[in-house]
């Protein structure tokens, strides 16, 4: 709603006392400084938090038998990049039945991993935890398993 006072009809004394007069020049220059600073890092942001360098995705796994499960994976990544991916499988109760640290050789952008994970017990679900350049990933849960049980070694091979 609008005054029924125009500013511009006032005295110099009122306006400086209300403080109604023209913003300089400089100020509307600060004001689309920090307007474009913030929208600046803003997208920045959002732009490494949507395009990461490391894309995982589990895209099957299979029961083998109660000693292994089939784990089928992707990782879209720089050709440069050695990756290491970490993946588990549990029991009806979600107790780790088997946990590898998977490493991804550098060469190609698109790499599409089938590993034969061992496992203590039959799997009930696989998940694909994360993966991380150049070491095994750190923001991953670590081993869950039942206090007094050894993790299986890896992978599962075949008994000779």
């Amino acid at each position: 709603m609008g005054s029924a006072i125009d500013g511009r009809s006032l005295p110099p004394h009122l306006k400086a006392r209300y403080g109604i007069g023209r913003t300089p020049w400089w100020g509307y220059a600060l004001i689309g400084l920090v307007v474009v600073a913030f929208v600046g890092a803003l997208a920045y942001v959002a732009y490494n938090l949507l395009a990461p360098g490391i894309q995982p995705k589990l895209l099957a796994w299979k029961v083998e038998g109660r000693d292994r499960v089939d784990v089928t994976f992707e990782v879209r990544r720089s050709a440069d990049a050695d990756v290491y991916c970490a993946i588990r499988a549990q029991d009806e109760t979600r107790t780790d039945v088997g946990y590898a640290v998977v490493p991804l050789a550098r060469g190609t952008t698109y790499v599409q991993e089938t590993y034969p994970l061992r496992t203590i017990a039959p799997a009930f679900v696989v998940e694909l935890l994360g993966c991380e350049v150049g070491q095994p990933p750190t923001r991953v849960p670590p081993p869950q398993f039942p206090p007094g049980v050894v993790p299986p070694e890896q992978p599962w091979t075949a008994a000779s």
